[in-house]
């Protein structure tokens, strides 16, 4: 008689892991492997070269604090009193503030603009109120009535529609004859709150140095320490300053605008076509033209102006889908304008298509879910497939202590960071996806919520104790809790089955994506 077959392994993820390895898998898997270990050697190298170059300009502003630029201070040739100076030293200067129903913030701004140390002839706040709601609108009208019985030369400009958003209402906001009288503009969104001396600092460079366009400052934020997920973002938003603003500025003079705590010059503006609202980055659209018309933009990082980062996470991906998608959406519609421009070097073209939009901007969030999401735990299942120890190991570590030294007061939070980024990797991935493909919703616009004086009063909680996902079913993220359930399997594989052991990380990351997902992160706000 017949020697009986053994019994096949018939749990779930033993009968999955074999009919990956009965199929066509293994191979793919293995390109995909290669695939991004390839995008993961760009992205180091890039990493590494911005964040040696930023070392080197920081290093360079404590011996020139300004780098080679001519800056004298305001007033200087007529004394120190602003209040009567001449004409010629202090130039028209517009202020303009965009909101859209920010009940929550809209004094913090109007009044910190209202204050800025500059001859009251000379300065013209314009107030662009988008806002849909009339109680809201009433409110911001009369805050500009009281700043200008104040004797502040204040306008509150609405529009009888929200065409093109944020950069249809500053391009309206252009059109006004008072405005075109001003030969530089400072933009602040609403929840911004800059220091007086914000324009004596900033004004001077764009004075004496008739090539700069645009003066970039730094953002500091008010409520960084309300939750774990705002210190994470802070972490996040001190290194894009510290190394790729920083970078950016030292060596090629060009930067992505921040769309805020910024002040351009009118006539850049102008001659690069003024803003346009082609995608939801009408800043970053605003500074690739105007670099392509050869002009020369400045970060100073020592300036910082107050702000407010997300605070609940649902805020905070609707910020992350608009960056992200529209910096794709303007890379697919500018590279073939990049490639033929005849005003700008090889150098600055290759910088713009290569390290600002490629590698940034396309490979960074495509790579980071692909790779660490995705192709790691399921390798864990396919024991054909291994992955090099550089790859697996010492590339992202790199990384990690690239931004560790940039971050030197938040290394404890390192750990958590990683897997945070790695969940919000998924959402900026299809986001990045959406506007190179230009799907229906690469120009979706969704003004990221602010909370302003609550964050010191009803915002001040501990880390993890931020929301009850039985409040309200809208904070269950059913994407997360998939991807979960995923890494979950492919964890559990490994750990029984399974020879690579990537299952430590697999769990730890399974873990975030479900605290995440049943909506225990950010601050507490009442359901919509």
């Amino acid at each position: 008689m017949a020697a009986l077959a053994p019994a096949p392994d018939s749990s779930f993820p033993a009968a999955w892991a074999a009919a990956l390895r009965a199929g066509a898998v293994a191979p793919a898997l293995c390109a995909a492997v290669w695939a991004c270990l390839a995008m993961s050697a760009m992205l180091v190298v890039e990493a590494a070269w911005m964040g040696i170059v930023s070392l080197a300009g920081a290093a360079a502003r404590r011996f020139r604090p300004h780098r080679g630029y001519r800056w004298e201070p305001m007033g200087a040739a007529v004394g120190t009193d602003v209040e009567a100076p001449a004409a010629a030293e202090f130039p028209m200067v517009l202020v303009q503030i965009p909101m859209y129903n920010e009940k929550e913030v809209y004094k913090l701004s109007i009044g910190a603009a209202c204050a800025l140390t500059w001859p009251p002839d000379r300065i013209i706040i314009q107030v662009l109120d988008d806002s849909t709601d009339p109680i809201i609108k009433e409110l911001v009208e009369l805050e500009c009535q009281e700043w200008a019985s104040k004797k502040i030369n204040i306008k509150y400009e609405v529009r009888n529609n929200r065409k093109g958003y944020k950069a249809g209402a500053l391009r309206k906001g252009m059109e006004h004859i008072y405005a075109q009288q001003c030969d530089f503009v400072a933009i602040f969104d609403a929840d911004f709150q800059p220091e007086s001396d914000f324009l004596l600092k900033t004004m001077p460079y764009l004075l004496h140095n008739p090539k700069i366009a645009l003066v970039q400052t730094r953002w500091e934020f008010v409520n960084y320490n309300v939750c774990l997920m705002t210190r994470i973002q802070k972490m996040s938003l001190d290194y894009h300053f510290k190394v790729e603003q920083e970078s950016g500025s030292f060596m090629h003079a060009f930067f992505g605008f921040n769309g805020t705590a910024g002040v351009w010059r009118i006539s850049a503006i102008n001659q690069s076509g003024g803003w346009k609202d082609r995608t939801t980055v009408e800043d970053m659209d605003l500074a690739v033209r105007a670099s392509l018309k050869g002009w020369e933009f400045l970060y100073v990082g020592d300036i910082r102006v107050k702000s407010e980062l997300p605070s609940t996470f649902q805020a905070y991906r609707h910020q992350q889908h608009r960056w992200t998608c529209g910096a794709a959406n303007l890379f697919r519609k500018m590279a073939w304008e990049i490639i033929t421009n005849k005003e700008v070097s090889i150098w600055k073209k290759h910088h713009l298509l290569y390290s600002f939009f490629f590698v940034r901007r396309a490979i960074a969030p495509i790579l980071t879910f692909l790779f660490y999401c995705i192709v790691i735990p399921l390798s864990a299942m396919v024991p054909e497939v291994a992955i090099p120890v550089w790859g697996l190991v010492y590339i992202p570590t790199a990384i990690t202590i690239m931004n560790a030294i940039r971050n030197p007061g938040s290394v404890h939070l390192m750990p958590f960071w990683i897997l945070f980024e790695n969940v919000m990797a998924m959402h900026r991935m299809r986001a990045a996806v959406s506007g190179l493909l230009e799907t229906a919703r690469a120009n979706d616009w969704v003004v990221t919520e602010k909370v302003g004086e609550q964050v010191k009063d009803e915002l001040d909680i501990p880390l993890l104790e931020p929301l009850k996902p039985t409040e309200c079913a809208e904070r269950i993220y059913i994407h997360e809790l998939l991807l979960a359930l995923y890494l979950l399997i492919c964890a559990s594989y490994d750990f029984v089955l399974g020879s690579h052991k990537y299952y430590i990380y697999i769990y730890l990351q399974a873990v975030a994506f479900i605290v995440m997902g049943f909506g225990f992160v950010g601050t507490r706000t009442p359901c919509s």
